[in-house]
């Protein structure tokens, strides 16, 4: 058995007529609608939210001239409820009707079904009560409608499924917004000459060029030029990758500072991007949509209710011997107490609450499904770089080694050689020197060597600011000293820079990643809660088990390349646990869209906030413990809904079915049947804007 991806219904795939190929995958849908709705989601939204604002547009004048304010004005004031209604049940309900038929058609009974059977119930006898005396004989004895019920049952369920759609058309704009990094254009050298050709005509074994500043348009092998490559985009990680003759370089990257020629290894479908697009796909594809507890009811629910409405009325017809009239009344009114108006309410209302606390404290939570999954979550994933660090170096400590030398002039001269400099830990010395407002001369000649450091002129002497491969090419001397200080940092998974003046060691430099200021407090709370928490991370093992310790969490996942993220989550999701993945870069997209639920930080890339499925607009890692409380929240109010939807209805249908008639000589008039149905949308509604007292509790 298949699962139709739209709706969540199993379908036999030998019977299915419904059937679409994407990206090489194959899916089977339970009706034709469905399968529109695949095929072209944009448009089934359109769809949606006109019929949705139709069904508002004449069903709400319905309700206040049924209830409120009756007019008589040409005609009957039922008439006119009929006039308003009509369109209402075929136009806007139609949808309903059609996937009602193609569940017959499979010989299944979904929600469908049982929107259209109410619905069309309470319709056609309020039609027949509003012409009996006019067009034929009167056959029931209320004059009383119900076309209010009819329309504003389909209004509600249409504005649900709109709010649905548009939540899932977010995961297709992520693909897009991926493919969106390749440049569109590439610099190929052919028989001696530079052509621009499209990114999709560059061949294996082309030699590419890249200019600093530009994007890398493939995969390919680095065969002369020296540079810094930005790799954070694919890799997450914030400090710029040193390029040489023989390094391998990844399309999308950009190229930070010298000329790059390389030779393209792999090009289109096998790109790394590539790769991470069509895993995506492939996670969100594969994710199960939120079995409904409605539909699962509604299998059996819907022949049981007509199994008890048509026996009632012809048990009281042929057998009690009760008037047709009486005997059609109890059929309907056991198919108006069944109605579906709270059930198809019961958990949009809970949502739509929940979402919009959500939002007004920053915390934009998608969908039902986030919101069902969020508060099973046993386990957490954390990408280290940029979710729990601020992704981006600062400097952490200047150590003099010389001893006429102090902190603030070993900085300000650093300062000095890496001024203009593009990379980012020249970058965070510079702005430390300003932070500390420090006065920086301007130096002459600055020279840069990839990879190892930058050198330049003032006061007529050299300054040299690199790592000690840097520091040997210019003969100087790292002493015994200077070399336990470097490794001390290194160990707690800092980069050292060795800053020399004059050909003399005079001090080191700690640059690292930082800790966000709510990072420790969060994981705290999390493992409180009973959360195992582990930092997943493409960084290597030492400054990985540096920033944990600092964190307090105890398992880490290191070296872990950008394709083996969504495998990781897929390995934990084995051991049995609803797996949660918080992260912010376009390697973690896969990840998060695999994850039981993805939860994309706001100020990261656009592609993992639109892969996530719960989106912290703040960057603020204490929303994860705000998101788990809200999900809870929520959920018990989804679920006190669908008590109080299916409560009317099971406690009511024997009721209607005129169980209570031998003994009390009552059945129940389809109107109080209206009333009940009436009574349970104001119980989930009022149940629902109980969440609006709800407050985010912060640590």
């Amino acid at each position: 058995m298949a699962k139709d991806v739209i709706c969540g219904m199993y379908v036999d795939e030998s019977k299915s007529k419904f059937s679409a190929e994407q990206d090489g995958a194959k899916y089977f849908f339970c009706s034709g609608k469905c399968l529109e709705t695949f095929l072209a989601p944009a448009k089934e939204l359109r769809k949606l939210k006109l019929l949705t604002l139709f069904a508002f547009t004449l069903g709400i004048p319905t309700a206040i001239f049924e209830y409120f304010y009756r007019i008589s004005w040409l005609l009957p004031n039922n008439v006119w409820l009929f006039l308003l209604a009509t369109p209402v049940q075929f136009v806007a309900g139609w949808r309903f009707y059609r996937g009602a038929l193609d569940a017959i058609k499979a010989r299944q009974a979904n929600m469908d079904s049982l929107i259209a059977l109410g619905t069309s119930a309470a319709w056609l006898y309020s039609t027949i009560v509003t012409f009996q005396g006019i067009l034929w004989q009167p056959l029931f004895p209320s004059e009383h409608v119900y076309f209010t019920e009819s329309g504003l049952i389909i209004g509600f369920i249409l504005l649900g499924k709109y709010m649905e759609h548009n939540m899932k058309g977010k995961a297709s704009a992520a693909i897009r917004k991926l493919l969106d990094l390749q440049p569109k254009m590439a610099t190929v050298i052919r028989n001696g000459s530079e052509l621009s050709i499209p990114v999709e005509k560059v061949a294996v074994n082309d030699i590419i060029l890249v200019k600093p500043g530009g994007s890398i348009p493939v995969d390919g092998i680095v065969v002369s030029g020296q540079s810094a490559v930005d790799e954070s985009m694919i890799t997450g990680e914030s400090m710029p990758v040193a390029k040489k003759p023989g390094s391998t370089v990844i399309g999308g990257t950009i190229n930070k500072s010298g000329l790059l020629k390389f030779k393209a290894t792999k090009v289109g479908s096998d790109t790394a991007l590539a790769q991470i697009v069509k895993m995506v796909q492939e996670a969100i594809a594969a994710r199960a949509p939120m079995q409904r507890l409605a539909d699962t009811v509604s299998a059996y629910f819907v022949p049981a209710v007509i199994l008890i409405a048509v026996a009632a009325a012809a048990f009281w017809y042929f057998v009690y011997g009760l008037s047709f009239p009486l005997s059609l009344s109890i059929l309907i009114a056991v198919l108006i107490i069944a109605c579906p108006c709270a059930l198809g309410i019961a958990t949009p209302a809970a949502i739509m609450i929940g979402a919009s606390k959500g939002a007004q404290n920053g915390i934009l939570i998608k969908s039902g499904e986030f919101l069902e999954k969020a508060r099973k979550i046993q386990t957490i994933v954390f990408d280290k770089t940029g979710t729990l660090t601020k992704g981006k170096p600062a400097v952490t400590d200047v150590m003099p080694i010389a001893s006429s030398y102090d902190k603030g002039k070993i900085l300000q001269l650093a300062a000095v050689a890496e001024k203009g400099s593009e990379h980012p830990i020249g970058t965070a010395i510079v702005q430390k020197a300003a932070a500390l407002g420090i006065k920086l001369p301007q130096g002459k000649l600055h020279q840069t060597v990839a990879g190892k450091g930058i050198k330049a002129d003032y006061n007529g002497k050299r300054i040299f600011v690199g790592n000690r491969s840097y520091m040997k090419d210019n003969n100087i001397i790292v002493a015994a000293a200077a070399e336990e200080k470097i490794a001390k940092l290194e160990k707690e998974g800092r980069t050292a820079v060795v800053v020399a003046f004059s050909k003399q060691l005079i001090g080191v430099i700690a640059v690292a990643d930082t800790l966000k200021e709510n990072s420790k407090p969060a994981i705290g709370q999390l493992q409180r809660m009973g959360k195992e928490v582990i930092m997943m991370t493409g960084d290597n093992e030492r400054t990985a088990a540096a920033i944990a310790r600092q964190l307090g969490i105890t398992r880490v996942l290191a070296n872990v390349l950008p394709g083996e993220k969504a495998a990781k989550i897929k390995e934990l999701q084995k051991e049995g646990d609803v797996v949660a993945m918080v992260g912010d870069g376009i390697n973690d997209a896969p990840a998060l869209a695999q994850a039981d639920v993805g939860i994309a930080i706001g100020a990261g890339t656009d592609v993992a906030k639109e892969t996530g499925g719960i989106v912290l607009m703040k960057d603020d890692l204490r929303d994860v413990v705000a998101a788990i409380d809200l999900s809870r929240k929520t959920v018990a109010k989804m679920k006190q809904n669908l008590f109080w939807a299916f409560f009317y209805n099971v406690a009511l249908i024997p009721v209607a079915a005129g169980v209570l008639y031998p003994f009390t000589g009552i059945l129940l008039n389809p109107i109080f049947a209206a009333i009940a149905m009436a009574s349970s949308s104001i119980t989930v509604v009022g149940n629902s804007l109980l969440l609006n007292r709800y407050k985010v509790k912060r640590l």
